[in-house]
């Protein structure tokens, strides 16, 4: 089987390029060629940007895959291109959707591949469901043979998922946890979340690739443990062996006054909202999906890395740390007036 994966080195992409060179597939990534290290020694190599379309049709010459995998695409005029580029090309054309894409507020919180597609809070989920729905008009109108993946929050091990962080990742709200200062969890930590470490990712995504029941289907593809936000931020605490000090802030509150870290589309268009997702569908297609990494598993993973990688991992923000002390100490200052 022959694979082209348009990106294939990012956190979900690089374990699915792993396994599929495991399983013996001829793979192929497409990309600037940015990020080499890490990639296996049997990927071909296609150097080009996407977006120019003239190069990358000249670089593809005569080439036909079984499966196209988009990673890269965000608005509808990449999958436009896309169509353009690989229709009789492919086998399956495999693009990766979002799961901030479904209902927001959830009218239901067990989420499934019916649940509607409307997010009025965040852009990114607009042209998400644009682009999902302009793929299964092509593939209605002329075969184009799509699937569509929609995943939730997905890490790895260079990765920590947090629901409050600033524009440099992670790490900052990590290096407060050590220091023992206050960390930030949006509303009062209690909705539900879920985590998916990206190799459990990669099984069920690569058991669609080349399979014929995932034609014209959307399948979403996350863990099955879901936990608060509370139990979230202390399971990185008890992993770090250190105390956790929440500080409970309104998801409201922090996007008026945290606009440069857009917390109306992550937080009230993503992750305030309580979502448990059924993967029955995805089971009957891919029976061998069965998540094995718990997040109390996946964190120590990606802490032992993050801790003895500072140079790639530890990338620190002084800005927001100083933003997190500010929140608190006007909320603060309010109780204190109103006492």
């Amino acid at each position: 089987m022959k694979a082209l994966l348009i990106g294939g080195t990012g956190t979900i992409s690089s374990a699915i390029t792993r396994r599929l060179i495991e399983q013996g597939w001829e793979l192929y990534l497409l990309n600037r060629g940015t990020r080499q290290h890490n990639i296996p020694q049997e990927v071909k190599r296609i150097t080009a940007d996407i977006h120019d379309e003239k190069d990358v049709l000249q670089k593809l010459g005569d080439l036909h895959f079984d499966v196209v995998c988009q990673f890269i695409g965000f608005v509808q005029e990449d999958v436009e291109r896309d169509v353009r580029l690989f229709a009789g090309r492919t086998g399956q054309y495999i693009y990766i959707s979002s799961a901030s894409a479904y209902h927001k507020p959830a009218r239901n919180h067990v989420i499934t591949e019916g649940t509607s597609l409307v997010n009025p809070y965040w852009q990114y989920s607009r042209n998400k469901i644009a682009c999902e729905e302009y793929l299964m008009k092509t593939y209605r109108e002329t075969g184009f043979p799509v699937t569509i993946v929609r995943p939730s929050h997905t890490y790895d091990e260079k990765n920590i998922p947090l629901g409050v962080h600033g524009q440099n990742g992670f790490w900052q709200v990590i290096k407060r946890m050590k220091e023992g200062k206050p960390v930030i969890i949006h509303g009062d930590g209690t909705s539900l979340w879920t985590l998916t470490f990206n190799t459990d990712f990669a099984v069920g995504f690569t058991g669609l690739m080349g399979n014929p029941h995932a034609i014209g289907e959307a399948f979403q593809i996350t863990s099955d443990e879901s936990l608060s936000w509370n139990q979230i931020y202390q399971t990185i605490a008890d992993a770090l062996g250190v105390t956790l000090k929440p500080y409970h802030v309104a998801s409201e509150f922090l996007t008026a006054v945290g606009r440069e870290y857009d917390y109306e589309g992550s937080l009230i268009g993503d992750k305030a909202v309580s979502v448990v997702f059924d993967n029955s569908k995805l089971k009957r297609v891919v029976p061998e999906f069965h998540p094995t990494v718990s997040f109390k598993e996946g964190v120590r993973i990606a802490l032992d890395y993050i801790l003895t990688h500072e140079e790639e991992c530890q990338k620190e923000d002084p800005a927001f740390d100083a933003w997190c002390d500010r929140v608190i100490e006007a909320l603060e200052k309010a109780k204190r007036e109103l006492l």
